[in-house]
């Protein structure tokens, strides 16, 4: 890429649009687009576009308007275990139709090149660890976000397809489970380590008998329709609902399923460094050559080779997990919440284990940067501090 370069970042006010644009401008990349749908953008030094990405002929438009030369795909529709468990046919129907648009025009407007980004967990629910891309459709997925995971493998074959077909530069990256500045922190759909870190907040201040604290984050992220101007009644209520109970003049938080499980997370200004590194360094053909040295990486479209290609995707993450209990603690610690953790094991625990083999990203120049009790530190203090 140029430092004049015209860059698309898809989703740029979410969690990982918005580390990429941090990264891009950090490294000079001034050129910068962005579009956005239901939160409203926070950097003034980039162009916004209200797009709705599901609707062809908005995605189409813009496309026409602005010709991106290179496109990172971060904008997604994403959730916990319980949001994509229950709203399965959003989660399969809005990132097909986001990934379609944003993809096709991308290749029928020339992008030079396109960074997709995914999830760890198209992989099956049972699956060999550490998991290697090549375990992509090897056995059943998760249930619980089974149609997430379909529209994500979709994404990868799109991408692969169109390189195979059309000889486009698009890479497919999957990212293990991401956390930092911007994530979301609705109790509803929320990811596991967000929702830890407000759970305890919200435990501590209720420890501490600060109502004004507690009325104060209700405003940035209302539960339910409760906000800070609700009666405490009402406050405690929705609260407990959400596993953040005052029982005995004892504050507990509730976390799903048994803390066995073991998750791996990465820090996602580390993941938007992976990604520019990738968009700066790497092109398709070049990971075609690390998994298919006999082929001439010249010559990698069908119409060239009988070889199957296939999982050309790229994992990104540490190599390295930790139990859901051990996180929980680790929160706990950081935050300075000093009641009661109880697991609830009616609730699911999702897969067991999940951790990526990351030998592969190593392999073409790239490491994870920021240790785990950093990034939680840096994230509590930042959540504190936000305004929305």
């Amino acid at each position: 890429m140029e430092k004049n370069s015209k860059i698309y970042v898809a989703g740029g006010t979410g969690l990982v649009g918005s580390a990429i644009i941090r990264k891009l401008k950090e490294k000079g990349y001034k050129n910068i687009v962005s579009t956005y749908h239901n939160r409203k953008p926070v950097d003034s030094e980039v162009d916004w576009y209200h797009v709705d990405l599901r609707e062809q002929k908005q995605v189409e438009e813009f496309f026409k308007q602005h010709k991106p030369d290179y496109v990172f795909l971060a904008a997604a529709k994403v959730g916990g275990i319980w949001a994509n468990n229950v709203y399965r046919a959003d989660f399969i129907y809005d990132n097909l139709q986001i990934q379609n648009n944003v993809i096709y025009q991308s290749y029928k407007h020339g992008v030079k090149k396109l960074l997709f980004l995914g999830s760890t967990c198209i992989y099956p629910k049972n699956c060999p660890q550490p998991i290697k891309e090549e375990y992509l459709l090897t056995a059943p997925l998760e249930y619980t976000n089974e149609p997430y995971a379909i529209a994500k493998i979709a994404g990868i074959k799109l991408c692969e397809s169109f390189n195979l077909q059309y000889g486009t530069n698009f890479i497919s990256v999957m990212p293990t489970n991401l956390y930092g500045y911007y994530d979301n922190f609705d109790l509803e759909k929320s990811h596991v380590l967000p929702a830890l870190i407000r759970k305890m907040h919200l435990g501590k201040s209720l420890e501490r008998g600060d109502w004004d604290e507690i009325r104060r984050d209700l405003d940035k992220n209302p539960i339910e329709g409760v906000d800070g101007s609700s009666s405490k009644d009402k406050i405690v209520k929705v609260l407990s609902k959400y596993g953040v109970v005052e029982e005995k003049n004892r504050i507990k938080v509730e976390i799903w399923g048994t803390g066995k499980p073991r998750r791996e997370f990465l820090w996602s200004d580390d993941m938007a460094d992976a990604s520019v590194f990738l968009m700066e360094n790497v092109d398709f053909k070049d990971i075609v050559k690390l998994l298919f040295p006999e082929i001439d990486k010249e010559k990698i479209r069908l119409s060239y080779t009988n070889t199957e290609i296939r999982n050309t995707h790229l994992n990104i993450g540490t190599g390295e997990d930790i139990s859901i209990r051990e996180l929980a603690y680790l929160i706990k610690d950081t935050v300075g919440f000093s009641g009661e953790i109880f697991f609830n094991p009616e609730k699911p625990d999702g897969t067991f284990r999940k951790v990526t083999d990351v030998s592969r990203l190593n392999a073409l120049g790239w490491k994870y940067r920021t240790p785990l009790e950093e990034g939680i530190k840096k994230l509590y203090e930042w959540y504190v501090s936000f305004e929305k």
